[in-house]
């Protein structure tokens, strides 16, 4: 056998001398072998670290694979990164191992990631939406049993499980916190895209919270930006205005390094801040940094455990599970109002 190349079937046929059916049937326990054989092909396995191809076997036999297929929007985002670290900690006590890949919050990126797992047979389909993306493709699969859950972010076109945060609610919680040390000018800096989900929601918490306190919504203090340097910018467009704001809420953990960047570089300590997601180092920030926490690892775990339900064969209507977020204080958000 070549270095330079993997063992196959027929190498460990030929280190044992017997056919590559019969070296089949050991692997799979599918059909008679002797213990003799079965010993020998099974030492031949480990001497030349021959590893059975899973996903040809399934599609031969007609099984499903046993790995599960996540798509997400970024890698890096810590807040992803802890979803799939949940995910997958929940998932592997049924030996199951999960894929992951990146849509760029894409459609067409999407859908290609979404296709790809489906041909190998993935036990199990997780998806982070793209916004303008159309899940109505997936129905036959879900209709066969397959289990899907989306993540974060409700789906469009097909009715299936999904696990998301209370964006809503949490937003409304941290408006109100500016608002009861006194703030009434409060920025909101925003994520791409504006039909996101998740942006719409904290944007109606936001804007909910604003009329409860009878303050006026202004516009001209609602802004977006789709990266860390973008939130910089934006930070300062707002700062700049004629009336500018007292307070900033951003719109997630990115927007919110952003804020912090950007009031840093200027050495701004009185204007308020509360981010709706932590972030890395938040207690570690002058001042730290009050936020709306999420609980990343409390969806996955959802997530996974509503799909290992549906595995089992629970035949429920598709249901939406709402994981709640939770104020921290650290001082940021705590800044008053300057006096008239």
């Amino acid at each position: 056998m070549a270095a330079n190349r993997r063992p196959t079937m027929a190498d460990v046929a030929r280190e044992v001398g017997v056919s590559a059916k019969t070296v089949s049937r050991v692997l799979n326990e599918d059909g008679y072998a002797s213990a003799e054989t079965r010993e020998q092909v099974l030492a031949a396995v480990a001497k030349l670290g021959f590893q059975p191809n899973l996903m040809a076997r399934n599609i031969r036999v007609g099984g499903p694979d046993t790995t599960i297929g996540l798509v997400i929007p970024d890698l890096g985002n810590p807040f992803f990164g802890a979803v799939a670290g949940a995910i997958e900690d929940t998932v592997r006590e049924r030996g199951l191992t999960l894929l992951m890949g990146s849509s760029a919050d894409d459609p067409d990126r999407e859908r290609a990631l979404t296709d790809k797992f489906l041909a190998r047979r993935v036990s199990i389909l997780m998806v982070v939406p793209s916004v303008g993306a159309d899940h109505s493709h997936l129905k036959a699969h879900r209709t066969a049993g397959l289990p899907v859950v989306f993540i974060d972010r409700p789906g469009a076109g097909l009715a299936t499980d999904s696990v998301v945060s209370s964006n809503r609610d949490g937003s409304h919680e941290g408006l109100a916190h500016l608002i009861a040390h006194g703030h009434r000018r409060i920025g909101f800096i925003g994520d791409l895209p504006v039909k996101l989900y998740t942006r719409r929601e904290r944007l109606a918490g936001y804007r909910a919270a604003l009329q409860e306190a009878d303050i006026p919504y202004d516009r001209s203090l609602v802004v977006s930006a789709h990266d860390q340097r973008g939130a910089e910018a934006a930070t300062s467009k707002l700062l700049a205005l004629a009336d500018p704001p007292t307070a900033l809420f951003a719109g997630n953990n990115i927007m919110a390094l952003g804020i912090v960047a950007e009031l840093a570089r200027t050495k701004r300590k009185d204007v308020a801040v509360v981010a709706f997601d932590d972030v890395a180092l938040a207690e570690a920030l002058e001042p730290a940094l009050t936020v709306v926490a999420q609980d990343p690892e409390e969806i996955g775990r959802s997530a996974a455990a509503t799909a290992l339900a549906r595995l089992d064969g629970d035949r429920a209507r598709a249901r939406t599970i709402t994981v709640p977020t939770r104020l921290i204080v650290r001082g940021s958000g705590e800044q008053p109002a300057p006096k008239p």
